[in-house]
């Protein structure tokens, strides 16, 4: 395994239109890094390469990776790691089952994913898989709390010149449906630890006998501990009730989970209501489904699929139309494809699907290919809230003006794995009606929740050293912006009720004195927002994991048309620096534009801001002089890139993602040939800038000229290197100007 050298740069390799994008970007990053003695390094943590890293016996020496994910989990522990972390996979099971079997027919003889492992391979091979499915990679490399805010760049290009956004009317039937009870939320306990500990969890049958689910849960001092439970039973009627309710109010019919970072309990909560949508059919044909290996947590493609080769496959597939056909209509993520709102329960995540809908004048694409408005069945109520005040405010006062409104950075708590409910080995089904509970290693009952079998129980820790570290850096990123901060916190939740206890407690350790910091529960927090974003302020939202995941996709998608243009820092606690770009669109959608036409949109300018704010932390880190002048010169070079409107276009004839990744070259060339603070280094970039501007019509003209063919980079999932690398790198002057910088 490598290690990382301590003035190197670390750039992660990771999946789909970002993975594709690298072999067009880095070889820029890597010429021009090496004028300043950086090495920029490479670790791949795709989830092929997660994947492979967890059958190192059953791979040839050739085939076999290192286990890139923990190498950069234990660096983002030491004060020299610096790491740009792009976009990854947060595996659902259709899409770890697609990974595996391309895999497999690449030559890799890795097992099949075991739907109920009974053997101990087929639950070794599952324990190592469910080690890369979901959010496996955050927790791991997130060892600080998160800055993340719109470049000033990117804030002023928005609103000179402003993206569309959808009219709203006051009519609009548009709403959120959120359970309120029985629900997560509701069923919540927490509790502070008085001391180190290792805590167990335990069911508890009515009849007495005890099942360890787990029994390792280790804590620290001051740590605060929750679990909650979603009853099942009130969510199945809920649900039922949700479906009539949009058939009545004649509203396309969607879900909004978060089936990736809550890789265990939202499949469940999918699986649910996939069967309340189509209660006949799972009933008339249980058995026939069961014998199939069909899971409604897996959606209905994976239904439609396994129906092609059932014995009743035809007149399953019949009861799905007819279903659709009597429900209310379906919102869709593919209406040319007939792809609904519930054939896969990771199409539609609900930090990306819920800003789209309220940018689209609250509309989302019905099966007839026309916007409709629609009823977002959100079933958990911790966040619910968050999306019916903004659709409320839209309803009111009209689409957000980007020209004018201001913005909401976040400072999320992260660190140290903080608040990843759902995404880890916390939570089960109860296996039959009786008690779960969480026990101190002496045996005493911490916390504990009487369910019914199938209800959805899950725990999730809070460290007190990045609680506190989350307080001092809302106060500090408030005194450097002088902009009014607020902790997102609900006074009547048991979880946020300790944490505003410890808020408080380390509040004061700072000079708070001409400060406006102020605490609010979610709803009320988002309406304040938005009241001072229509006047053109800015108010920073401090908040837990789970809600900065949701208001960093949120508000940057109505400000400035995309999270992608975010500049995410992450300040680990160690002294390193976590440098993360923006998801920034349909990423599967881009593939397979380029696969289909040559032609990558996938808009890289998220990664440009992190490699500037790389090279700023390495610089700063390390006294070195030149790696500052590489950021504040590239730092110019994208305010060009935006100014003269370089991001790929989005059809053909336009420049894609290696054109824009040109044009950067050229302007961060530019800048650095015309900046005085380094001679030797404005000589060494005079020639380079010259060449790339003298021939930027026969560049553009060599990437623009293969496109409309249909290329093949030899897998979706684990591309082929060299194949990659062909199609992202087809101009041949580029490729000599760039490779003339080592010579």
């Amino acid at each position: 395994m490598n290690s990382a050298k301590s003035n190197a740069i670390i750039y992660t390799h990771t999946d789909e239109a970002p993975l594709l994008a690298t072999y067009s970007l880095l070889p820029i990053i890597e010429a021009y890094a090496s004028t300043a003695g950086v090495a920029v390094e490479t670790r791949d943590i795709s989830l092929a390469g997660r994947i492979l890293a967890q059958f190192p016996d059953r791979l040839t020496d050739e085939q076999r990776v290192d286990d890139a994910l923990a190498e950069l989990g234990a660096l983002a522990e030491q004060p020299e790691a610096n790491i740009i972390k792009l976009p990854n996979i947060s595996a659902s099971i259709p899409q770890l089952k697609a990974a595996v079997k391309e895999l497999q027919a690449q030559g890799y003889d890795i097992p099949d994913y075991p739907e109920s492992p009974s053997t101990e391979d087929e639950k070794a091979a599952r324990a190592a898989y469910d080690k890369v499915k979901g959010s496996a990679v955050n927790p791991v490399l997130r060892q600080g709390n998160s800055d993340r805010r719109a470049p000033a760049a990117v804030k002023n290009y928005a609103k000179k010149y402003p993206h569309r956004m959808g009219a709203w009317s006051s009519e609009s039937k548009t709403n959120v449906a959120t359970m309120g009870h029985d629900d997560f939320r509701s069923n919540e306990k927490s509790v502070v630890v008085d001391e180190p500990d290792t805590l167990s969890i335990v069911h508890v049958a009515g009849d007495g006998t005890e099942t360890v689910l787990k029994d390792d849960v280790k804590v620290l001092k001051g740590e605060v501990v929750d679990a909650t439970f979603m009853d099942v039973a009130a969510l199945r009627r809920f649900l039922t009730e949700q479906i009539a309710r949009a058939k009545d109010e004649d509203v396309l019919f969607s879900v909004h989970l978060k089936a990736t970072m809550m890789k265990v309990s939202d499949p469940i909560i999918f699986g649910h209501a996939v069967k309340a949508f189509f209660p006949s059919l799972f009933e008339e044909y249980a058995d026939q489904l069961a014998e199939a290996g069909v899971s409604a947590n897996d959606g209905l493609a994976a239904l439609l699929t396994a129906a092609e080769t059932m014995p009743d496959g035809e007149a399953v597939k019949a009861a799905v139309t007819k279903a659709l056909d009597e429900g209310p209509r379906m919102a869709m993520v593919d209406d040319r494809k007939g792809i609904t709102n519930l054939h896969v329960p990771s199409d539609v995540i609900i930090d990306a699907s819920m800003p789209a809908m309220i940018r689209t004048s609250g509309h989302m694409w019905g099966p007839d290919g026309n916007e409709a408005d629609a009823l977002a069945v959100i079933p958990d109520s911790s966040y619910a809230g968050v999306y019916q005040t903004v659709i409320d405010d839209c309803r009111a006062n009209g689409a957000f003006d980007p020209s004018t409104m201001g913005s909401v950075p976040n400072v999320g708590l992260m660190a140290k794995a903080a608040e990843e409910y759902g995404s880890h080995d916390k939570t089960f089904e109860a296996p039959a009606d009786g008690a779960m509970q969480v026990r101190a290693s002496d045996g005493t009952v911490l916390i504990e929740h009487t369910v019914s079998e199938g209800d959805v129980w899950r725990a999730c820790q809070t460290k007190d050293e990045p609680i506190r570290d989350w307080v001092k850096l809302a106060v500090d990123r408030a005194r450097a912006s002088d902009t009014p901060a607020v902790f997102w916190l609900d006074e009547d939740r048991a979880h946020d009720g300790n944490l505003i206890n410890k808020v408080e407690e380390y509040l004061p350790e700072h000079d708070l004195d001409g400060l406006t910091i102020a605490i609010m529960a979610p709803a009320e927090a988002t309406a304040y927002s938005l009241e001072r974003i229509r006047k053109g302020e800015d108010t920073i939202s401090v908040t837990g994991n789970v809600l900065r995941d949701y208001n960093t996709d949120l508000f940057p998608i109505l400000e400035v048309g995309t999270s992608a243009k975010m500049l995410s820092i992450v300040p680990l606690m160690n002294g390193g620096g976590l440098f993360e770009t923006g998801a920034g669109g349909s990423a599967p959608k881009h593939v397979q534009q380029l696969i289909e036409e040559d032609y990558l949109r996938w808009d890289s300018l998220g990664e440009f801001f992190a490699l500037a704010a790389s090279f700023e932390h390495l610089a700063q880190s390390t006294d070195n002089a030149r790696a500052q002048i590489l950021a504040d010169t590239l730092d110019r070079a994208t305010g060009t890139f935006l100014e003269n409107d370089k991001s790929p276009t989005r059809k053909l004839g336009g420049i894609d993602n290696r054109g824009s990744h040109f044009y950067l070259a050229m302007y961060w060339a530019q800048e650095l040939a015309k900046q005085t603070e380094d001679a030797e280094l404005a000589q060494a970039f005079s020639q380079l800038a010259e060449t790339l501007t003298s021939n930027e019509e026969t560049i553009v003209e060599e990437l623009n000229a293969v496109q409309g063919e249909s290329v093949d980079i030899g897998g979706y999932y684990y591309p082929s290197g060299e194949k990659a690398d062909k199609v992202m790198r087809p101009s041949t002057t580029l490729n000599q100007a760039l490779a003339d910088i080592h010579a």
